[in-house]
């Protein structure tokens, strides 16, 4: 029986759906206090320090609540459109 191990696909391509439909410089502003570059990098996986250049568990959570506070944004501003 082999044992394989599971490769969890990068946040990038994880986000490759909607990546280019959000301006991630204001994500990394307004949920991180970071630069686009920094966001970016960490969405890459690129940087001078393999391990600070990707993004760390709590790092992950913090993504996936700023894009849900971002979904509930668009969706009160759809809401309002009358």
């Amino acid at each position: 029986m082999s044992t394989q191990t599971l490769v969890q696909p990068s946040v990038s391509e994880q986000l490759k759906d909607v990546r280019l439909d959000i301006t991630w410089s204001n994500i990394a502003r307004r949920y991180f206090g970071n630069s686009a570059s920094w966001l970016y990098n960490k969405m890459n996986e690129s940087g001078k320090n393999a391990e600070e250049s990707k993004f760390t568990y709590s790092e992950k959570m913090q993504l996936r609540n700023a894009l849900y506070d971002f979904a509930d944004r668009i969706k009160k501003a759809a809401d309002a459109i009358v």
